[in-house]
């Protein structure tokens, strides 16, 4: 089975056209404040607007007040959240019970995670991450063995290690910064990242 394909941390209109032509299975928008690929509520839901409705828009939150996520994801502008952070079951329990939008996990290897933790999440959907937060750095792939459930995999993705990715076995596929040049989203590496995994 191909993975899921998701590009995360789109920035500019440029880079929904790209989308639309080579239609990932998801997107990214980055709604926490501190990031460079932060975009506000309202730039998101231009976005959306322009995005093929055949793509899913994932919102990427860390550690955010609950009532913040809740308006973002009630207010239509993404399908899935995505929670970086240290946020616990019950607020994930909390955040599917008011918004009715699947939520995904992520979990990075870098600090700490276990393989037993992320089994036992209440989040719909795991992210298993490096955990250094776009930097581009792999983790040993050999932990994934203990995972005994659906997850996507991040951290370190690019065109070149694609097909290896594929071989994990991950339900899904997270890259930004291995499909960009000078920290913005590259249409060509877009394209050899989508059409790498396809073709495994």
């Amino acid at each position: 089975m191909t993975p899921a394909i998701k590009i995360c941390g789109l920035m500019e209109e440029k880079d929904i056209l790209c989308v639309n032509e080579l239609l990932p299975d998801l997107v990214g928008f980055m709604f926490w404040k501190p990031s460079k690929r932060y975009i506000t509520p309202g730039k998101a839901r231009g976005f959306r607007e322009l995005l093929d409705p055949r793509v899913k828009a994932v919102g990427v939150f860390l550690d955010q007040n609950i009532e913040e996520v809740e308006d973002i994801a009630k207010s239509g502008v993404i399908d899935i959240v995505q929670l970086h952070g240290s946020e616990s079951d019950e607020y994930i329990e909390q955040i599917k019970k008011e918004t009715g939008l699947p939520v995904i996990k992520a979990f990075p290897v870098a600090k700490g995670a276990d393989a037993d933790t992320i089994n036992r999440s209440a989040a719909d959907m795991v992210l298993i991450d490096s955990g250094r937060g776009g930097t581009g750095e792999l983790f040993n792939w050999e932990f994934l063995k203990d995972i005994k459930r659906d997850y996507f995999l991040a951290g370190g993705l690019s065109p070149e290690n694609a097909g290896e990715a594929v071989k994990t076995g991950a339900y899904g596929l997270d890259v930004s910064s291995g499909v960009e040049t000078e920290g913005k989203k590259d249409a060509e590496k877009i394209r050899r990242f989508i059409t790498t995994v396809r073709g495994v």
